[in-house]
């Protein structure tokens, strides 16, 4: 295990740094932002933010920039995705660990994340030959009518600290293969991580001899992302975030009839019916429960169990419980780390008070962990609560390892209406071996989520699906499948290789 001053020296990170990079150097006029990590609450850096002039000339970079990156030929393009692939995994072990030290998450997740970096970067490359689209038969004789995709400009990036490196890999490795440019507001909470990745990419840029503004990094709060989302000369933006901060996002894009991407808040549920492989079941719902501390937006919320095996099954989960070791994310033998920050502790504790107000009990009490090995303060105990389907706080999404059981009788559909009540619609999951169960649950009267598992659990999608949500979760897709027409505009063309000019439907207009 390195020591962070090692890191962030393998890093090239500056324990006072400018936050702001297009490609050759390190820039940044405005305020000052302080990463404190929660493994230990230590001060790992200082990095300052963008101003409006440093956006300014950030902004004319990536314009100018995609004039030139668009005509490079795909494959090619794909070519510097995996070079950057190589690069991370030749970092994997360092950013896995800087992930770890400054967001909090386990080093085996940390590491994960990474590996999803990794693992985009594999699937653009080979997308980046099959970026196709489509011939159609015309109506009219010796006409050709087909379809095709073309980059949509300067993509912006807005992403969360609880995957302070994956969102913005997925992002990018899917808009560069498709011509695009990218402009990154990472999360205020995680700067020192976003360093780290432009240094990363910029070494491939520049050994590649490619011009600044094809990937650039803007440091800051709020105000950048506001910038972004009135800039008309962002094409697209995509935001992952809370839905509050969706919400804004879309307003001020839609002003302007720009595109938005978005990736928002999750209340994910897992229903476990009496046909359950409840090993199984307990498994996935722990993990859901508690990985990244609660922290993933894929994290499981609710555990919507059938009467029938309520008893054992809540039995079984206070056992588990009992087994968590909650300490230092870098410590492989720790199942839970630390939250965010001291802020979200506070929204955790004031979640618990919450439950009991509205006729909750405590399966496995809360509260914030304090002591030796706790001195960031932001170390809490996963919680369980058994509580009514349709009471307030079981509607929102509590960025924090709480976890709400609701008791559910008769058939199946009656579950997946108490999962389906809420506001969010990103994962959900069904515990059964019962074909029936379980093709219910996947029909299109079934979950309404973006992500519908059976037998396993609400979090760890994989790279090669598309990734997104329903309803206030914001309906974006990201990562694989078919999302990377997201990322370009559609074009439809007719080719008139005739002497005449017929007209569609028939029509005849002779002069």
């Amino acid at each position: 295990m390195k020591q962070i001053n090692e890191l962030l020296q393998e890093l090239k990170i500056q324990t006072e740094q400018k936050g702001c990079h297009s490609g050759k150097h390190w820039f940044g006029s405005g305020s000052m932002i302080s990463s404190y990590s929660p493994v230990d609450g230590s001060l790992l850096g200082v990095v300052q933010t963008a101003g409006v002039e440093d956006y300014e000339n950030a902004i004319d970079k990536a314009e100018q920039a995609f004039l030139s990156f668009r005509k490079i030929p795909a494959p090619k393009r794909g070519e510097l995705v995996r070079q950057l692939g190589n690069k991370l995994r030749e970092k994997k072990e360092s950013l896995g660990q800087l992930v770890s030290w400054e967001m909090g998450k386990s080093l085996q997740e940390g590491l994960g994340e990474v590996q999803e970096m990794i693992d985009i970067c594999d699937f653009a490359v080979g997308l980046s030959r099959q970026l196709h689209g489509v011939t159609m038969t015309s109506e009219r004789p010796s006409h050709r009518l087909y379809e095709q995709y073309h980059p949509l400009g300067i993509v912006g990036i807005i992403s969360a600290f609880n995957f302070p490196v994956a969102v913005w890999s997925w992002n990018v490795a899917l808009a560069w293969v498709c011509g695009n440019v990218c402009v990154w507001k990472p999360s205020e909470k995680t700067p020192l991580c976003s360093i780290a990745c432009q240094n990363i990419i910029s070494e491939v840029l520049n050994d590649n001899g490619l011009t600044e503004g094809i990937s650039t990094v803007l440091s800051g709060g709020a105000e950048v992302g506001k910038w972004l989302s009135e800039d008309h000369r962002i094409a697209l933006l995509s935001a992952t975030g809370s839905t509050r901060m969706g919400k804004e996002v879309a307003q001020k894009v839609g002003a302007r009839l720009g595109k938005s991407l978005l990736e928002l808040g999750g209340n994910n549920a897992i229903i476990i019916t009496p046909n359950a492989d409840l090993d199984t079941a307990m498994r996935a719902a722990v993990f859901g429960a508690v990985g990244t501390c609660g922290q993933r937006c894929t994290s499981t919320r609710r555990l919507i169990v059938h009467e029938a095996i309520f008893e054992t099954f809540t039995q079984n989960l206070q056992k588990a419980y009992k087994q968590l070791r909650i300490g230092n994310p870098l410590d492989k033998k720790n199942h839970v780390g630390p939250l965010i920050d001291i802020d979200s502790v506070n929204t955790y504790k004031t979640a618990l008070s919450e439950v009991k107000k509205q006729g909750g009990t405590f399966l496995v009490e809360g509260g914030v962990l304090q002591g030796k090995a706790y001195e960031s303060g932001c170390y809490v105990q996963p919680a369980v609560a058994i509580i009514d389907h349709d009471v307030p706080i079981v509607h929102q999404e509590t960025f924090a390892p709480i976890l709400y059981i609701l008791k559910y009788k008769g058939s199946v559909e009656e579950a997946i209406a108490i999962q389906n009540e809420v506001k969010q619609g990103l994962s959900s999951s069904l515990m059964s071996l019962n074909m029936k169960e379980t093709e219910t649950f996947l029909s299109h009267w079934g979950s309404d989520c973006g992500i519908a598992n059976i037998n396993i659990g609400t979090s760890g999608a994989e790279i090669g699906g598309a990734f997104g949500g329903e309803k206030e979760t914001g309906g974006g897709r990201e990562s694989g499948s078919d999302a990377w027409k997201a990322y370009m505009r559609r074009q439809t063309n007719t080719i008139n290789f005739s002497d005449e000019l017929p007209l569609a439907q028939g029509i005849v207009f002779d002069i």
